[in-house]
């Protein structure tokens, strides 16, 4: 497809051009091939601009296992020694987004300290400003945590007990009662949108529910008379070990459970050798980021989102 500014924007045709999109650099290329493979990402979901033979700018989409449409779009580089680079990301977004089923989501993995560091700050800023000139905006920045093996794991204080689910109703019911009072940027979008019941049951269907590991990992936690205080789903995605969604119930906020979950939680995956457990939490929920922290897990990276909505 040719373009006024000298440009063929196109997808790559599949996997013999995988060389091609990986010209330009990023954390997640080492899992490209696998997830075509997976179905996670189709070639016409990966779009190239190209200049000649040089790519200048990329753009790829990424889908939750077993679904047919992308979620997020999480590949989005630009050519740094590309003089109009801003202007090609621009056309490189509008001409994709044409083509490929509207995603309202794009995310982006940077370092820690992004903001402190020119060389990370003015490419972050300058896709971003490629991104709100096809309308997008800021929505929130998360912390991404991991936890490493060897790290020590506390051992169960005593106060709560733990068991795995008796049914989804149970979860799905938990999990709406926790959405009361919620710090996470992405809960309280959808509880504009929703009811908590109903956002309850999609996080469960479109995630909770397509994780291939056991959910007898997962766990509520109960007082002594056996009443539920949350809980903690330890699960591991497509990539690695995950606390994939953790919880207290209003009424028992500000006790300290959400460590005891935690650690439980930690244990479960630690218990199946994991050599690493991924976690995330909005930057601005101090409490969650402070628990983690309490926890031995240690921020490697952002993540930016950005939203068309």
């Amino acid at each position: 497809m040719e373009d006024p500014y000298d440009l063929t924007l196109r997808p790559i045709t599949g996997h013999d051009e995988l060389d091609l999109f990986t010209r330009l650099p990023s954390s997640l290329d080492d899992e490209l091939a696998g997830d075509l493979a997976g179905g996670l990402r189709r070639p016409e979901w990966m779009w190239v601009a190209l200049r000649g033979d040089r790519l200048v700018a990329r753009a790829a989409w990424w889908a939750r296992p077993g679904h047919d449409e992308p979620y997020v779009l999480d590949v989005f580089d630009l050519d740094d020694a590309t003089h109009d680079r801003v202007d090609v990301g621009v056309r490189l977004l509008e001409t994709a987004m044409a083509e490929v089923p509207v995603t309202p989501q794009y995310c982006r993995f940077v370092p820690p300290g992004w903001r402190d560091d020119p060389a990370v700050r003015g490419p972050v800023g300058e896709r971003m400003s490629a991104l709100e000139r096809t309308g997008a905006h800021l929505f929130v920045e998360r912390l991404r945590l991991e936890w490493r093996y060897g790290t020590p794991v506390p051992e169960p204080r005593g106060r709560l007990s733990f068991r795995p689910p008796g049914s989804p109703v149970e979860l799905i019911t938990l999990m709406a009662d926790v959405l009361d009072g919620t710090l996470d940027a992405h809960s309280r979008a959808d509880l504009t949108r929703t009811s908590p019941w109903e956002a309850a049951v999609a996080k469960y269907e479109d995630e909770l529910a397509g994780y291939a590991s056991p959910r007898s990992w997962w766990r509520i936690a109960t007082l002594p008379d056996g009443e539920p205080v949350g809980f903690v789903i330890p699960a591991r995605n497509a990539y690695n070990p995950i606390i994939a969604y953790i919880g207290v119930r209003p009424g028992h906020r500000g006790n300290g459970y959400v460590d005891d979950l935690l650690a439980e939680g930690t244990r479960v995956l630690a218990a199946q050798d994991a050599p690493l457990i991924h976690a995330s939490t909005d930057l601005g929920n101090v409490p969650m980021a402070r628990a983690f922290a309490r926890a031995g897990y240690v921020a490697y990276e952002h993540q930016i989102d950005m939203t068309w909505s």
